[in-house]
């Protein structure tokens, strides 16, 4: 194996640990982004399916089809996380943690990108 595989490898497996986070732990990711239930469950649902399950399934895709464009998905995925974050940096106001999930995300999303494209 070659460096880029095991940094492939390393990228996926953060995307999947970040999802079952979210996926599993829904209470504590919505902790974390300060985010809130109204009542419904709809919006535990919804962080367990786009911030968890989906995060999940796109690394273990990207495992299972080991191909440079599999891993470079996992770069556009993280780079769409990084233009919602600054599209609310820009609109919704700025915050220590805001600046640091959106620095987090298009480093994950320029190593994909940049060692897969």
């Amino acid at each position: 194996m070659t460096i880029i595989d095991y940094i492939n490898w390393g990228l996926a497996l953060l995307t999947i640990g970040f999802g079952v986070l979210g996926w599993l732990l829904p209470a504590y990711t919505m902790r974390k982004v300060d985010l809130e239930d109204g009542g419904s469950t709809m919006g535990t649902s919804e962080v367990r399916a786009a911030s968890g399950a989906l995060f999940v399934m796109a690394g273990v895709g990207a495992l299972i089809l080991a191909t440079p464009a599999a891993y470079a998905m996992i770069g556009f995925i993280w780079g769409g996380g990084a233009l919602g974050r600054a599209t609310s940096l820009l609109v919704d106001g700025q915050t220590r943690t805001k600046w640091i999930f959106f620095f987090s995300e298009v480093a994950v999303a320029a190593i994909a990108l940049g060692i897969n494209l």
